[in-house]
């Protein structure tokens, strides 16, 4: 890749005016289908901001969050200015995603921990424990009752609940559910990317060190691995479903495999590969009209201060 990518800075008028959330504004951005036209093909990062996980709201807004100090980024996909909305907690900002009410649910890596940023203001409105266990609290899926979160050191997932009224629960109120039935615990990653199955009613998760893909019941904790014809999704990481069509980031890879499952993700088949010439360890995608937004981690490169990282834009 030749020059050098700059994240280019909102003024603080452009930035009101484009992250500014209003309840009217809001219904109507989620009703809305995403907005059309041009969408800029490589959006550049601040050096040394080390991205992992984004999310993108209606208007065509992306979230990125660091693992260096988990500062919140948002950059609009139509001109690629962006700027740093929400300061990190100095530990690492993972998986990502943004609801109906602007708010932000964060993961929290190494740190175990979970926390909701307010994407108009960059204010943290609640903040969680998941687990004091040596963990990596990895990506976050949002359902119709509550936020759904995977520890990739532990047989685990975590859940919030949410209030029909969107209200955010308690820190007593998390749940904590031991995974079952044909998961295996492996030494190194294991449960990384997360999604809901076309029917709603169960969760999809990718076990990074197996490529196995699971359907897993969101009441009972067990695992079935989904029946793929022996395909296996090897360095599995960020998942985003659109339907029955099911993206699969596969960070080292540097592809994401296109599946399509059954309505109750018990089965699928992969149906076609993804890639780019400017992608360096993609880890996660997002979706805005025809295309995909997926950061670019790196990790095969030392980071440092001045290290340049960028998200990438396919068709999909």
């Amino acid at each position: 890749m030749s020059g050098r990518l700059v994240a280019r800075a909102f003024t603080a008028a452009a930035l009101t005016g484009l992250l500014a959330f209003t309840a009217a504004g809001v219904a109507q951005a989620a009703s809305s289908p995403p907005v059309g036209g041009p969408v800029e093909d490589l959006i550049g990062l601040p050096d040394g901001f080390r991205p992992e996980g984004i999310a993108i709201d209606p208007r065509g807004i992306a979230y990125l969050g660091s693992l260096a100090d988990g500062d919140i980024y948002a950059a609009d996909v139509r001109t690629g200015e962006g700027e740093v909305i929400s300061e990190g907690p100095d530990t690492p900002s993972v998986g990502l995603k943004v609801d109906r009410h602007g708010r932000l649910f964060v993961s929290g890596g190494p740190s175990g921990s979970a926390r909701v940023v307010d994407t108009a203001t960059g204010d943290v409105l609640a903040s969680y424990q998941l687990t004091t266990n040596p963990s990596f609290v990895n990506d976050v899926v949002l359902t119709h009752d509550g936020a759904w979160f995977t520890d990739s050191m532990q047989a685990q997932l975590y859940f919030l609940p949410i209030d029909p009224s969107g209200a955010l629960p308690g820190t007593s109120e998390v749940v904590t559910l031991p995974l079952g039935g044909d998961w295996v615990q492996q030494p190194g990653f294991n449960a990384n990317g997360i999604e809901t199955t076309a029917d709603r009613k169960a969760l999809l998760v990718v076990h990074s060190s197996t490529g196995t893909l699971f359907r897993v019941d969101p009441d009972s904790g067990q695992a079935t691995a989904v029946d793929l014809g022996g395909a296996l999704l090897l360095n599995g990481d960020g998942l985003l479903r659109s339907g029955r069509t099911l993206y699969v980031v596969q960070n080292q890879l540097n592809t994401v495999a296109v599946l399509e499952l059954g309505a109750k993700g018990f089965s699928g088949r992969v149906v076609d590969t993804l890639t780019s010439p400017t992608f360096d360890i993609p880890t996660t995608a997002a979706a805005y009209g025809r295309s995909l937004f997926l950061p670019n981690a790196r990790f095969s490169t030392p980071p440092t201060s001045d290290t340049e990282y960028w998200v990438t834009r396919i068709d999909r």
